[in-house]
């Protein structure tokens, strides 16, 4: 053995291992060729048990036949005991099925109709009460992010899946369980074997009793069946709580969505009351025009015209109004009732630009793209264990303990009793169930794939639609603001020239008609304007950071 030792050199890569049943060497080419066929691969702590066992396997080639005879003449249970040790530690480093690589992705350069250069930090950087300003709106979304009841549902799904991780993990273990029972029976002096009365050599009553400590049917994973169920059981809890942090950004885009247009038909009610009040003065006017005999019944009827589209306005507007609140009371969790809120003229406007950020960045912040990704590894992991079915499972249950029937020796050495049973079953025929288990593992993790690819490729057109929605709106905002400004100086000269006997009504009647079609959509687009600062948050996958 000390000549054995001396011939090991640890410096060079072997090329034989040790085919223990018949104690021959074959290349280790040819069981990599092996390895490679069953699709099979060694993680890095088998790998290099499994090049520890090379080198030395390479060495005992270069040894005498004397020195292996010496070799030989080691006890035998040591040797065993130490190869039987090497082979577990290298085949518990063993895993089947392949290991996730994030798949690579065409990302763009930089965003289509980005306002900023890519080196300024995104809005989505920022918290959510940072960007929305406004302290009611503020108010609004925390308590909806306490009651609403689809995040409660998400966190609840949360917990659900850590509690499947804990199963799931639970199987790598072996589990123990701590038992114990009395049992006390009396036999009947006419029974099967009759015991006369009195009779001293037979007890009619016997108590018997035990505690024991079982091992229940636990798994050797040498092929990584329970580390991939794990890995998968893990990608699936992060997949949770990132759809978590989606139902998050989702919540927030919906509360900020409902409050600006309730802030928008309480504009439009405003506007449509006071067109109402001045149509109603210009209709009083042009009646006492008709009784004086100055006016026509024409301008009456289209003075009337004007007061009922006003008028039919205000309804509509009042019932909008209700329904929203309605919603933001069911986004909060609460039953419905009035919101507290501001104005949209009150409103902080939108900055000019706002920065996307880089578009790498994307992959990493928003929660769609990350929860699909987790469920990719999920069913990459999967496949692993769909092909570990192929191979040997190896079970262990064991009991040990005590039996006696007296309490004061119960633990006595006579009194042990114990069972030991490992169990190796390998699969044979399954008429194709296995083959078509791994098939469909690998199905599933192909549309994951898919499903990956297609998220990302949604980030980015979200983005781009944002940003470009963004800018655009802002100029129309621009226009209908001038568009405004202008009907209402001409609303203004038109009566004017009625009131001055230059001009009929019909033109000052139409300038009015058109000042609060105008007015209406200039409070539309005001609303876009901080809807389309929402959308954009939400694209970049802002809202969700605590």
């Amino acid at each position: 053995m000390t000549k054995l030792r001396k011939t090991f050199k640890r410096t060079s890569l072997g090329f034989c291992v040790l085919d223990f049943p018949d104690l021959r060497f074959i290349r280790a080419e040819r069981l990599f060729q092996i390895l490679r066929h069953a699709q099979d691969r060694f993680s890095i702590f088998g790998f290099r048990i499994f090049l520890a066992c090379v080198l030395c396997a390479r060495e005992v080639l270069r040894v005498p036949f004397d020195v292996a005879q010496d070799m030989l003449r080691v006890p035998r249970g040591e040797f065993i005991s130490v190869f039987a040790i090497t082979m577990v530690l290298c085949l518990s480093g063993c895993l089947i099925g392949p290991d996730y690589r994030r798949p690579p992705v065409a990302i763009p350069p930089q965003f289509r109709a980005a306002m900023t250069p890519e080196a300024l930090p995104s809005i989505a950087d920022l918290k959510w009460f940072e960007v929305f300003r406004d302290e009611h709106l503020q108010e609004l979304i925390r308590v909806a992010l306490v009651q609403n009841y689809d995040l409660r549902d998400a966190i609840a799904r949360v917990d659900q899946a850590r509690a499947n991780l804990g199963i799931t993990r639970s199987n790598q273990f072996p589990n123990f369980n701590l038992g114990g029972d009395v049992t006390s029976r009396e036999l009947s002096t006419n029974g099967e074997f009759s015991i006369p009365p009195g009779a001293t050599f037979v007890n009619r009553q016997r108590t018997f009793g035990e505690g024991f400590v079982s091992l229940l049917s636990f798994e050797v994973d040498i092929w990584g069946r329970l580390r991939r169920a794990t890995e998968s059981a893990q990608a699936q809890l992060l997949a949770s709580d990132w759809n978590r942090k989606t139902v998050i950004t989702t919540l927030i885009s919906d509360v900020a969505t409902a409050y600006f247009n309730l802030l928008e038909l309480d504009m439009e009610l405003v506007i449509a009351r006071d067109t109402l009040g001045t149509r109603d003065e210009s209709l009083r006017l042009l009646r006492i025009q008709l009784q004086g005999g100055v006016g026509t019944l024409l301008d009456v009827r289209q003075g009337e015209q004007l007061v009922n589209t006003a008028a039919e306005v205000i309804p509509d507007d009042e019932r909008q109004i209700e329904q929203t609140e309605n919603q933001i009371s069911l986004l909060l969790g609460k039953n419905p009732g009035p919101v507290a809120r501001s104005s949209l003229i009150a409103m902080e406007r939108p900055p000019p630009e706002v920065p996307a950020g880089l578009t790498s960045v994307l992959l990493e912040r928003r929660p769609e793209i990350q929860a699909a990704e987790q469920i990719l590894i999920a069913n990459n992991a999967n496949i692993g264990v769909a092909k570990a079915a192929y191979f040997p499972q190896i079970t262990l249950t064991g009991q040990y303990g005590y039996q006696s029937t007296a309490l004061a020796g119960l633990f006595s050495g006579s009194r042990r009793a114990w069972a030991y049973v490992p169990q190796l079953t390998q699969p044979i025929f399954t008429a194709g169930r296995l083959g078509s288990q791994v098939e469909l593992a690998e199905a599933q993790e192909r549309s994951a794939l898919a499903q990956y690819e297609n998220a990302i490729q949604t980030g980015f057109r979200d983005v781009s639609n944002a940003l470009i929605q963004y800018q655009k709106i802002r100029e129309i905002r621009t226009l209908r603001e001038s568009l405004v400004t202008v009907l209402r100086d001409r609303k203004r000269l038109a009566y004017m020239r009625f009131r001055g006997g230059v001009d009929t009504m019909l033109n000052a009647l139409n300038s009015d008609q058109d000042l609060f079609t105008a007015e209406l959509s200039l409070a539309q687009v005001r609303r876009d304007e901080l809807l389309s600062l929402v959308q954009l948050y939400k694209a970049l996958g802002g809202g969700w950071q605590e």
